[in-house]
């Protein structure tokens, strides 16, 4: 097992990335290269105003247009590890739910799925040399039969736990997929409060289980990630605020059943201002986070254009 000081932890992230670009995925609808092929299967982020709220009986289209870029790798006392570290990924997700007119524990019912379509242009420095990649594909689709909303005067909450199937476009010997070629579980709350005033405080809380990837023998460990919002309704159409997200990888990775590595774990903030507009039965969000205090982790800047339709 590797020392956990500097230069023990400096040679342990230029071996997993190498890992990543020999063996591995790269880079998918996120962006870290702690767990295997980077990130999390959640693009961290997406969610907003509202988030702990679901909408009224009906059905629902939702698409999430995200652009991410960085050149930055930190490692774990926030330098600059790689000599070039160069990450551009484009996502457009594609979302529908249905929000039924069942109650089950009081709660009302609703489903969802998620189908992402990914592209990717990576170029970095690896022991092996300079190596880039440009790639674009379906990602993995996301489906859940079961969310339960709650809903007070001021106060909602949901439940829900999202499943990621291996369905994208997967090779181990890419630097760059779509897919992640593992099954995630992720069990989710999700809490907004609205004043009368107009105030709004909203969290969605995330943490996920990730099965092993049998092309690789390789199995990343559990995160914990939420998508905040701090934001003012100034009427009925417009809503403004600061919003982002925090990742943390909580669990060890391991590669054929032995914790690989000791002591990485990747960990980001982002923060940014952010604008929804309501207009009949339709809305639009704009996005922008920028990620701070990375460790062993990109550092980066997001940007997000959300359209909702409501049928």
């Amino acid at each position: 097992m590797m020392g956990k000081g500097p230069i023990g932890k400096r040679v342990f992230l230029i071996f997993l990335l190498a890992l990543c670009v020999l063996l591995c995925g790269g880079p998918s609808t996120d962006h870290a290269l702690a767990t295997e092929g980077g990130g999390g299967a959640y693009a961290n982020g997406a969610e907003d105003f509202m988030s702990g709220a679901l909408p009224p009986p009906g059905n629902y289209f939702i698409n999430y247009l995200t652009y991410y870029t960085t050149s930055k790798f930190k490692g774990s006392n926030g330098n600059d590890l790689l000599p070039k570290f160069d990450l551009d990924v484009a996502a457009n997700i594609f979302r529908l739910v249905h929000v039924s007119k069942y109650k089950i524990l009081g709660a009302d019912w609703a489903v969802h799925a998620f189908l992402p379509l990914v592209y990717q242009d990576v170029d970095m420095t690896t022991p092996g040399g300079p190596r880039g990649e440009i790639r674009w594909g379906i990602g993995d689709i996301i489906v859940d039969p079961i969310i339960l909303g709650w809903h007070w005067k001021n106060f909602h909450i949901i439940a829900a736990l999202d499943v990621f199937l291996p369905t994208g476009s997967y090779d181990k010997d890419h630097l760059a997929n779509a897919g992640r070629g593992y099954w995630t579980f992720e069990p989710i709350f999700a809490a907004t409060y609205l004043s009368d005033s107009g105030i709004e405080v909203s969290g969605k809380f995330m943490y996920d289980f990730n099965l092993k990837n049998n092309d690789t023998d390789y199995q990343s460990g559990e995160e914990f990630h939420v998508d905040y919002t701090v934001g003012y309704h100034v009427d009925k159409q417009l809503a403004l605020g600061l919003g982002g997200y925090y990742y943390l990888q909580t669990g060890e990775d391991k590669l054929n059943g032995t914790t690989f590595g000791d002591g990485f774990k990747g960990r980001v903030w982002a923060i940014g201002p952010q604008a929804k507009y309501d207009y009949k039965n339709m809305s639009f969000t704009l996005k922008w986070q920028h990620e701070f205090g990375a460790e062993d982790k990109p550092e980066g800047d997001k940007f997000w254009f959300k359209f909702m339709y409501a049928f």
